[in-house]
């Protein structure tokens, strides 16, 4: 039976997706990506704001409509919108032949079998309920760099935020399952690994009784083969100094943290149940920024959240421009059911949250293109991810490019050059998101 998996939403879904991939090939279904000819279907949805909960809505509609005029036969959704809205799924949407939530993941297979004869399956559990490991995965990034979530759920509870009501409290991974997994990626040809989870900076507080990121980024260093280490999602304000010194140390790990800060205006963050302040957060960055000169950092913010004032949107403006992050985000803010936040008043209009997010962006691209211009002339370290149209350019990513939301580097050479090497650039041009070298 041929077999098509969406993946939808962000990294730590496609990892869950690789998962499935893994469990569904073993059971012996082919994986297809050409929709018209799958006899199943896998949608692992997202609905963390509303323009993630449409797409995964239009593609379940659109997958649906197959099974009249294709060969498709079974259509199962798993994910973040399965665990949310079983009851609507059920309801509104009969083309839907099972539904697995973000608990069920190892019973995909079993799903998907019971569909082909005529069972319909609603597998959801209880979001903090701990599922068994799948330590196998079917990689789908090119296979040169992988995501490797080392925790799942979350208990900031950001008043905007529904994702611990979806994926439940923080669970830490033991640290032996995540460096056997992280072996087995690595023997399989990975060469950069990219930590993820709802939130990095407090992995093993509930395991180890402190926070134990840093010991797991060591023996993941003693992995051999493995060439870099990346860290997502590292809330300020836990990060420690054990962190950063190994950071600065181990010579696998990137030079490159994002934080998502979401904003600088106390009032606001406040309100958003944030654990900062703008002091907080300058105190920190200056201090990162001491003690590894050269590091990368990346940040997310929104705009429009209830409350915010011209003056708290014009904080946040100057506290970009002191700041002078080299990667950032701008999301609108997104009203979602059953947060806090969707009660707050006043909402701000959607028109003023876009174009304060404009003004952001149009204020980044201008420091993006100062960060990127002051790297010219320098030489670094890049891997190669693919080469383009044209003869002896090849794009690639230094340590200060996360795959998929950082741009590129756009590398000259009289090489021939394949996906995963590692080559020496020099650095001859910045555009506002991009760089230009040479080997």
């Amino acid at each position: 039976m041929k077999l098509l998996l969406v993946s939808l939403g962000c990294d730590k879904n496609l990892v869950d997706s690789e998962e499935m991939l893994a469990l569904l090939s073993e059971r012996g279904y082919e994986i297809t990506d050409d929709e018209k000819s799958a006899e199943a279907a896998v949608i692992n949805t997202c609905c963390f704001i509303d323009a993630a909960k449409k797409e995964s809505i239009e593609e379940i509609l659109s997958l649906g409509k197959l099974k009249k005029s294709a060969s498709l036969k079974v259509l199962v959704v798993t994910g973040c919108m399965a665990q949310r809205y079983k009851e609507e799924i059920l309801k509104e949407m009969p083309e839907v032949d099972a539904i697995v939530g973000t608990t069920g993941i190892s019973g995909i297979a079993d799903a998907v079998d019971a569909a082909f004869e005529g069972k319909k399956t609603v597998l959801i559990k209880d979001a903090s309920e701990s599922r068994k490991a799948v330590l196998k995965r079917v990689v789908s990034t090119g296979g040169r760099h992988a995501f490797l979530k080392i925790a799942e759920g979350c208990d900031k509870n950001c008043t905007y935020c529904i994702i611990p009501k979806i994926r439940g409290h923080y669970r830490s991974r033991p640290m032996e399952e995540l460096t056997d997994e992280a072996r087995d990626l690595v023997n399989g040809g990975v060469r950069e690994l990219i930590l993820v989870a709802q939130e990095t900076t407090i992995y093993g507080t509930d395991l180890y009784g402190r926070k134990s990121l840093h010991i797991l980024l060591q023996k993941l260093c003693e992995i051999p083969g493995l060439k870099w280490v990346r860290i997502l999602y590292c809330y300020p304000e836990e990060i420690y100094p054990e962190l950063i010194r190994t950071i600065a140390d181990e010579p696998k790990i990137c030079h490159y943290l994002d934080l998502p800060i979401q904003h600088a205006s106390d009032e606001v963050l406040k309100r958003m149940n944030r654990r900062t302040t703008r002091e907080d957060l300058e105190i920190l960055i200056g201090a990162l920024r001491e003690e590894i000169p050269d590091i990368i950092l990346r940040t997310t913010l929104i705009t429009g959240f209830p409350g915010e004032t011209d003056d708290d949107h014009k904080e946040l403006l100057s506290f970009v421009e002191k700041m002078k992050f080299d990667r950032l985000g701008v999301f609108t803010y997104s009203r979602e059911e059953g947060t806090p936040a969707s009660l707050m008043k006043p909402q701000v209009p959607k028109k003023t949250a876009r174009k304060r997010r404009g003004e952001l962006m149009l204020l980044q691209q201008k420091i993006s293109l100062e960060n990127g211009r002051k790297r010219i002339g320098s030489s670094t370290e890049a891997v190669i991810d693919q080469e383009t149209s044209e003869d002896g350019i090849y794009t690639g990513r230094t340590y200060g490019e996360a795959p998929g939301i950082d741009g590129s580097v756009y590398i000259k050479t009289d090489k021939k050059l394949k996906s995963g090497d590692f080559i020496k650039v020099r650095i001859t041009e910045a555009t506002e998101y991009d760089l230009e070298g040479e080997a």
